[in-house]
């Protein structure tokens, strides 16, 4: 186990701390490669911002003399946890269907009788803004609980302008009431709504026509489509994409889940943040991505649940640098997943990814993969978002199924509830 020197660019100590904590090691995931492990480490703060990050011992003064508050803890300190890719607000679930497709039922089947996606959007059409709210708190606070300290959220249950925009609502909600970051996405183009079958294109049309409507309010951080043979295809795709840009707004993509129609590609030409999936996703498409930077979101809860045996092109990942993020693509059908340090544990069952890659698929790249510099490292200048963990190497975030291994989570340098 290494242990970090402290240089000046450790430190930003020239007033009193808001807090320190002490004795915990830390996973500050800085540099390229490994932990950047620090033994009986330190961890100061001051209005949201960490201050400081080496070991104890080389603190400029005793702890209580910096700090208002100071803490001594055990275990590991890594940066907070970034669900970068969730569809946590919605009415209703569908265990049942779930239950079906145990018995043998297929997805058409199952969509033929009422269910599928287009059961969630009833549901959700149904609730008003608060009970929408009421049913999806539940779902945010499980993935605080377990380390998470920064959300991403889409849209795309709604699927008409009211709706959508209520989901939106919701989402910023979320935030404000839980103090956290919540970055939300627009993903009207999600699916075909039942009054516009076999009109995808008129589809479409409206959507483009929501975004500056919904972008105004303040509602959308980026914009997202189900870039598939039962979604949209690639040109439509496009449409809303050039829309996105005019606005200035980011892009990100369910792109080649289950076949490949090049959508990781298309992605990357509009340098999207992200490309998320990805199983099928081609060789040219993987360097597409790397030229552009565009990030791959991961998701192994839709592949566990989906039981899928495509696996994503993961050592062309690696070979081509493009960064591998991950997250726990919470939703009601395909990913009932409340927790992004279960997505690990599944990302290195499923995917192989060491437990390194996972911790840095969950922070690094996962922040990367929202367009935010600002966290998922423990460094100074970064937000103090960080989660106190009951281990005794951070390779234990992987290792454990289930179980509560985060002792405290700060968001701001705010311990969380």
């Amino acid at each position: 186990m290494s242990t970090t020197s402290t240089t000046p660019s450790h430190s930003l100590i020239d007033g009193p701390l808001d807090g320190l904590i002490v004795g915990a090691s830390l996973a500050t995931l800085a540099g390229a490669q490994g932990y950047g492990e620090i033994t009986d480490g330190a961890l100061g703060w001051r209005d949201g911002v960490i201050a400081y990050v080496g070991p104890r011992n080389a603190l400029p003064g005793a702890p209580e003399r910096l700090a208002r508050s100071v803490i001594e803890v055990e275990g590991w300190i890594t940066p907070g946890l970034v669900d970068c890719h969730t569809h946590l607000v919605f009415a209703g679930d569908r265990a049942r269907e779930f239950e079906l497709r145990l018995q043998g039922a297929s997805y058409e089947e199952i969509a033929r009788a009422g269910g599928g996606i287009l059961s969630t959007v009833r549901a959700t059409r149904e609730a008003d803004e608060d009970e929408l709210l009421r049913q999806s708190l539940p779902r945010a606070r499980a993935l605080l609980a377990d380390g998470a300290t920064t959300l991403e959220i889409k849209s795309g249950y709604g699927l008409d302008y009211a709706n959508e925009r209520k989901m939106l609502r919701v989402a910023r909600r979320i935030g404000e009431q839980l103090g956290v970051t919540v970055r939300t996405t627009c993903l009207a183009a999600h699916a075909l709504p039942p009054e516009f079958s076999g009109r995808g294109d008129e589809y479409i049309a409206e959507v483009i026509e929501w975004l500056p409507r919904l972008h105004s309010e303040g509602l959308v951080d980026a914009v997202d489509a189900f870039c598939e043979g039962i979604g949209f295809s690639p040109a439509q795709t496009r449409r809303v994409f050039e829309a996105a840009r005019a606005l200035g707004l980011p892009v990100k993509l369910h792109a080649d889940q289950l076949s490949d129609l090049g959508g990781a590609a298309l992605a990357a030409s509009f340098d999207g943040l992200s490309a998320d999936h990805v199983e099928h996703t081609s060789l040219d498409s993987v360097r597409a991505m790397a030229a552009h930077g565009t990030v791959a979101v991961l998701l192994p809860g839709a592949f566990h649940v989906l039981r899928e045996t495509r696996l994503p092109p993961l050592d062309a990942f690696r070979e081509h640098g493009v960064a591998m993020a991950l997250a726990t693509d919470c939703n009601p059908g395909t990913s009932p997943l409340q927790s992004l340090r279960q997505a690990m544990q599944l990302s290195s069952t499923h995917f192989r990814l060491t437990p390194q890659e996972a911790l840095r698929g969950a922070t690094v790249h996962a922040a990367r993969a929202l367009g935010l510099d600002d966290r998922g490292v423990l460094r100074v200048g970064a937000r103090a978002d960080f989660a106190l963990w009951r281990i005794g190497h951070p390779s234990e975030l992987c290792y454990w199924l289930g179980g509560q291994l985060a002792q405290a989570v700060y968001c701001g340098g705010r311990r969380l509830d």
